[in-house]
């Protein structure tokens, strides 16, 4: 049987954010939590597409496939894709040679040894017009050795601020960092804004073939200049690599002496990735002579200093699954052959009759296999002799319709099926699909036949249900708990059968609305707005490290107000076993990481003073435990609401709930919520109308809707009634042989889906139109921004009114990047959800950065012009290198680096304009 390798799909960010859980008692980090990528045939030469770049894949060789299509034996063999993340280590170092060279200049060099693609983004502190760059740190030196230990530490005090914009600091100057004078650029540096450099490293091989990555500033020994400052990036992988969470700082004043290395504490940075603490050497300052008060005078200590860096990166891998028939036996022969190296466990279990139910299958278990908490079983793979990953074969009885597994490489990091995020699931019956050699056509045909067989029996539960309830009717039967039961068994049946048949089109279509008045506008029904809000996510994913966000964001306000923004989205504010707050375990305890209960009211009164209306961060679809239960499972709740493990999903095997089964995907890392039972969605709605009362949320951001049925929601969000609602229904996009596909009409469907499941009280962050932004601005493919009828391609082309556009979140970008999206084209991205309808959303990073003009002037065109989220679009050109569109007819944009005039009989005036952008508004 010849069957073709996988590989993972060419999304950017297949991984999911790494979001902290507990595995039965332990607290641990699921590497796996919420995937998104899926797979694709034809890995070729043992490479693949990650990101916008070709990533090597682990392993020597492809992974073999067992089976021909003479053995009549096999049934099932399958290639999934793995990716799991490793760390690469090594150096960073600063070094400043003080001596003039031959050219009369000295020198700062920044340098390391990690592989990537490197770039020092990086200005300069002036010194004061005297040329004192610290003048109560001198005046310190002069008082000896405390004297001096002081102007260390006051040297490194400053170097901790950072701010770049900030107020006058000690040294006078007005601006933290500036741009370097011309002179002291190396060559290819280019100005960022106002206030920086950025100087590509340069690849210089060493004698041990490795690549040292080294950049070189010169500068006059007598510049007036008090100090560099830089942060090293790794354009690759957007990671910055910063000095203590801030920039470093390199004083050119004397603060350090020559030569030795200095004792300064690297720790992870504001924007995530690891420069460890460094123990250095003790060195004694270098005295500071009085008579050094000048310019003539000034000294500058030489000094070299080395960081360890650990960068993180994504390795490929593959697991083969082969499933045989031993035809003498009647059992299932399960051959498991994967690539990764060093131990690897699978996690496993078996179910019976399609259940989905996870079982441990009676002994003989495979050798050093052990059984984890009674509900599956883990086995340690065998190394192979070549020494080229791991594998393992045994026997099961052909009773078992399914094998059900997970891999587990550490206590930290357990690998999941890309492709939706859920286990891995091998059949054991069914011999001919799955990846055999069938036809085709009849696989086609069995799958229908499948669905039909579905339905059938859908059917037939269903009569009898209503058999049931008719024999009943005449008894007048008063079983509350019976009738409760029904009422459950019909909501599962029609979740089942609203996954089978699913509609394959919406069932509501925007009627067109005038809209004039934004004061005067009334929401269209409960969660929708008024159709012209403007949203900004108020954090990222380390908000939380300062303990004060909430205040700090209060202090943001009026400026949010007066770019233009009418809603905020706060992060997440209950008690939460991960410092994020996406693994909420009390409801009712609002005091976590971003603040207390009264600083989180207090910033919802500010705003509300500014105009802004605020949204909550609500996690409904799991909730992490308070304590065990008799089998030391954590699946019992205390607080207000003290539910036992009834409010827990069947199909979890990890949490052995007594609930109903999942309606939605499971999120493995805590215990998943069964929003069938009627006391938690009674506790759920109560505790979302105390939120909107006792805080004043006006609406909801509801995390991980895929985990439940979009009607739950709309039963929450009319007990709430908030002025606005988001969902974030993010999975994977559609791909073929590792190239995106032009249709996504399957992945927009399955989001609008669950709007329609809601009733269309909620709208969703429209992932479709963010995954086809970044492949038309990476590959310069902008025909993919128009579907094949003409219109966007995305939900904002379906139902816009629904639809909340975005191109980076707190999951996608920031320390997490998971998805980033493309870099130096977020001015694009904004151009074109900010001047289309919809409801557009910018990320915190983004606003307060570089980027903050441009985007204000994109949110001041759409007020101006009152675009909202349900005008009218047309557009004009989608080729290779373009899109342009026109909106309302009083607007016309276009991106991509083709030109392009409008015309018609319209005056057209430019409204804004950039790199690869262009705005034009009918002159009034």
């Amino acid at each position: 049987m010849s069957v073709g390798s996988w590989c993972i799909r060419a999304i950017p960010g297949a991984a999911p954010p790494a979001r902290a859980g507990l595995l039965g008692s332990a607290f641990v980090q699921v590497s796996a939590a919420r995937p998104r990528a899926g797979r694709c045939r034809a890995a070729q030469h043992g490479r693949v597409r990650l990101g916008g770049r070709v990533v090597a894949r682990a392993g020597a060789a492809e992974t073999p496939v067992a089976g021909t299509d003479e053995d009549a034996g096999a049934g099932f063999s399958e290639t999934f894709p793995l990716r799991r993340c490793q760390a690469v280590e090594g150096k960073a170092w600063v070094r400043v040679d003080a001596e003039p060279d031959a050219e009369g200049k000295c020198k700062v060099v920044v340098g390391c040894n990690v592989p990537g693609k490197w770039v020092l983004h990086w200005g300069v502190s002036h010194d004061d017009e005297h040329g004192r760059a610290y003048p109560v740190q001198r005046a310190l030196a002069l008082c000896g050795v405390w004297g001096r230990v002081l102007v260390a530490s006051l040297t490194l005090a400053f170097a901790m601020r950072g701010d770049r914009d900030s107020n006058p600091g000690p040294s006078g100057h007005s601006r933290e960092w500036d741009q370097p004078p011309l002179e002291m650029r190396p060559l290819g540096s280019v100005a960022i804004k106002d206030y920086a450099i950025e100087t590509p490293l340069e690849i210089l091989p060493n004698s041990e073939g490795r690549l040292l990555y080294e950049v070189q500033i010169k500068f006059d020994k007598d510049i007036p200049i008090a100090a560099v400052n830089f942060v090293l990036k790794e354009e690759e992988t957007g990671a910055w690599f910063q000095h203590k969470g801030r920039d470093f700082r390199i004083p050119l004043n004397g603060s350090f002496n020559g030569g030795g290395k200095q004792d300064i504490d690297i720790w992870p940075g504001d924007l995530g990735h690891a420069l460890k603490k460094y123990e250095g050497s003790s060195s004694q300052p270098q005295n500071t002579s009085p008579q050094d008060t000048g310019l003539s005078g000034k000294h500058i200590s030489g000094f070299y200093e080395e960081y360890p860096i650990l960068k993180s990166e994504y390795v490929q891998n593959l697991v083969t699954v082969t499933v045989r028939r031993d035809i003498e036996t009647h059992k299932r022969l399960v051959v498991f052959d994967t690539d990764i190296p060093g131990d690897v466990v699978i996690h496993w279990g078996v179910c019976k009759d399609n259940n989905m139910t996870w079982e441990i299958p009676p002994e003989p278990h495979p050798p050093t296999t052990k059984i984890f908490r009674q509900k599956a079983l883990q086995t340690l793979l065998q190394q192979k002799a070549d020494g080229a990953g791991n594998s393992i074969s045994f026997s099961l009885d052909a009773e078992y319709s399914c094998l059900f597994f997970v891999l587990k490489l550490d206590e930290y990091t357990w690998l999941r099926n890309l492709e939706n995020g859920s286990d891995f699931c091998v059949p054991l019956t069914r011999v001919g699909q799955h990846g055999s050699t069938q036809d085709p056509d009849k696989a086609e045909a069995q799958k229908v036949e499948d669905k039909s067989s579905q339905a059938d029996g859908l059917i037939s539960d269903i009569r009898n249900l209503v058999v049931g309830l008719s024999s009943r009717r005449g008894q007048k039967a008063k079983n509350k708990v019976l009738q409760e039961d029904i009422l459950q068994e019909i909501e599962r049946l029609a979740t089942v059968a609203y996954s089978i048949f699913r509609s394959p089109t919406i069932d509501s279509v925007d009627e067109s609305v005038h809209l004039d008045d934004t004061l005067s506008t009334k929401p269209a029904c409960s969660g929708t707005g008024s159709g012209f809000e403007i949203l900004c996510q108020g954090f990222n994913w380390e908000s939380h490290k300062s303990g004060k966000c909430y205040v700090e964001l209060g202090r943001k306000a009026k400026e949010l107000s007066s770019l233009g923004f009418t809603i905020v989205w706060s992060p997440p504010p209950t008690d939460s076993v991960s410092p994020e707050g996406y693994m909420p375990r009390d409801l009712y305890n609002l005091n976590s990481r971003y603040g207390s209960m009264d600083e989180l009211k207090e910033l919802v009164k500010i705003f509300h003073e500014a105009g802004i209306k605020v949204l909550g961060d609500a996690v409904l679809n799991h909730r992490c435990a308070q304590f065990q239960n008799n089998n030391g499972v954590w699946n019992i709740f205390g607080g207000r609401m003290n539910w036992d493990d009834r409010a827990v999903v069947a199909d979890d095997p990890h949490f052995q709930g007594r609930g109903n089964k999942s309606s939605g995907d499971n999120f493995h890392a805590a215990p998943n919520i069964d929003h069938s039972q009627e006391f938690v969605r009674n506790d759920l709605k109560e505790w979302l109308c105390w939120m909107r009362k006792e805080v004043g949320y006006d609406g909801w951001r509801l995390d991980f809707v895929r985990g439940f049925w979009g009607g739950y929601v709309k039963d929450y969000l009319e007990a709430s009634e908030p002025y606005f609602a988001v969902g974030e229904y993010w999975d994977s996009l559609s791909y073929t042989y590792g190239e995106m596909d032009y249709n996504q009409d399957a992945h927009r469907q399955r989001i609008v889906d669950w709007i329609n499941a809601t009733n269309g009280t909620a709208g969703a962050f429209d992932v479709t139109t963010k995954g086809i932004l970044h492949a038309a601005l990476e590959r310069s493919e902008y025909w993919r921004l128009s579907d094949e009828k003409g219109k966007p391609p995305g939900v904002l082309g379906w139902w816009p009114s629904r639809a909340v556009t975005f191109i980076e979140n707190h999951d996608t970008g920031s320390t997490q990047g998971h998805w980033r999206f493309p870099y130096g084209m977020e001015l694009q991205g904004y151009a074109y959800i900010l001047t289309h309808p919809g409801t557009p959303a910018v990320f915190y990073d983004h606003i307060f950065s570089h980027l903050q003009p441009e985007i204000a002037k994109f949110i001041s065109i759409r007020q101006r012009l009152k675009i909202h989220c349900r005008s009218k679009i047309k557009i004009l050109k989608a080729d290779r290198s373009l899109y342009a569109s026109e909106i309302d007819e009083k607007l016309t944009m276009k991106i991509g680096s083709e030109h392009f005039e409008p015309n018609g009989p319209q005056n057209w005036i430019v409204a804004a304009e950039g790199q690869d952008y262009k705005i034009w508004e009918v002159a009034s």
